[in-house]
């Protein structure tokens, strides 16, 4: 028969000064396997015998549903603190269902040989217990949690899921820094780059304020590269100078007409530059909002961080709650179990009265009659003398 987990669960329970108890029974906390709760019981003085009693426990059975039933392998280990490898272990195969909703050994350790300190299994008056169950089937079936499904000496999901976030952003963090670093020397660098290629452009334009009207047209197309409609202006330019016959000089004509000749050329370039500069700036916008975006993200991991910080101590705080209420429960039961005790005893008192007042009634009776006969002889003699 297949297991509902990959290897038994482990559960170690400590019972702490456990030659003082005084209670008959005691129940472990709840622990899962095979998507079922289990629990340890132990009687510490024994269940009617001299030896120490061990079981494995359903703590929900009565709330289960009718003809419930879980098949289990499983092993209860007593430990032996000073050498493991003579730990008392005892193993077994059962159904539980109503009516056996626990099952072990009532003679697990005898008393006398548990309380010899020698033997290791009670150090510092502490008794370990340990149980391993595998779960091979379960009746109504259950859903198996993925946590069940691991080894039970594996770190803690959440411990590790915590870790791996911290080393992570740790990591975006140097990555956001070293970002900003080269983006603010690629500022520096393209400011600079984009000056000197404006002023290259620029310079070939002419400057000189006594130029034609045709010439200080070109200027201006010149000057104004950059805005619309600058082809049809610069080329009315351009044709209006190659037609002037005075106002330029030898060099400025020349400049004209191989600019002239060149002119698609370079209207093709400039538009090719504008679109790929539009371009560059969209995907430079895009890749800034994706960096906006992973900052962001480092920032809620901080507050994330900050938050886990506040519900650790919250959880502490609950821990060392849960931990006093677990003791006044304790308590609660540990008077219940004297309570019952005396219970008994008086149960005992009471039937063991009965029965001398019984007898005392009988005795009582028989005095009366007595009495009764007593009193006739008297009244009689009474009679004949008063």
């Amino acid at each position: 028969m297949e297991s509902l987990n990959p290897q038994p669960v482990k559960f170690t329970w400590t019972l702490e000064n456990f030659s003082r108890l005084n209670v008959r029974k005691l129940y472990s906390d709840e622990f899962t396997a095979g998507g079922c709760k289990w629990r340890l019981l132990v009687f510490p003085k024994g269940n009617n015998v001299d030896y120490v009693s061990i079981y494995l426990d359903v703590p929900d059975a009565s709330t289960l549903p009718s003809g419930w039933r879980r098949e289990a392998q499983f092993s209860l280990i007593m430990v032996n603190q000073n050498h493991q490898s003579s730990s008392t272990r005892k193993g077994s195969r059962h159904t539980f269902k109503a009516g056996e909703a626990d099952w072990g050994f009532t003679s697990f350790k005898p008393l006398a040989e548990l309380h010899t300190h020698i033997n290791g299994f009670l150090v510092n008056d502490a008794l370990i217990v340990e149980a391993e169950v595998d779960v091979l089937a379960v009746h109504p079936p259950v859903i198996v949690p993925e946590a069940d499904r691991s080894p039970p000496d594996m770190e803690p999901l959440f411990v590790t899921e915590t870790n791996r976030f911290e080393s992570f952003f740790s990591e975006l963090k140097e990555f956001i820094i070293t970002t900003e670093n080269s983006a603010a020397r690629e500022v520096s660098g393209s400011n600079s780059t984009e000056n000197d290629q404006m002023v290259r452009l620029i310079s070939g334009s002419p400057s000189l304020e006594e130029v034609e009207k045709a010439k200080q047209y070109l200027k201006e197309c010149l000057s104004d590269l950059f805005k619309l409609n600058m082809k049809d202006r610069l080329s009315a330019a351009l044709l209006a100078l190659s037609h002037a016959e005075v106002g330029l000089s030898s060099d400025q004509q020349r400049s004209i007409k191989a600019f002239q000749d060149n002119f698609d050329d370079f209207i093709s370039d400039f538009l090719t530059f504008e679109r790929d500069n539009a371009e560059f700036e969209l995907q430079k916008l895009a890749r800034d909002q994706v960096f906006s975006s992973v900052k962001k993200n480092h920032e809620i991991h901080l507050s994330n961080r900050q938050l886990l910080e506040s519900l650790d101590a919250e959880e502490e705080e609950l821990k060392k709650r849960m931990g006093e209420v677990k003791m006044r429960k304790e308590k609660l039961v540990s008077d219940w179990e004297i309570l019952m005790t005396e219970s008994e005893e008086a149960k005992s008192n009471y039937v063991t009265q009965e029965k001398k007042l019984e007898v005392v009634e009988e005795k009582k009776r028989i005095a009366k009659e007595r009495m009764s006969r007593s009193t006739t002889a008297w009244s009689s003699l009474k009679l004949q003398f008063v």
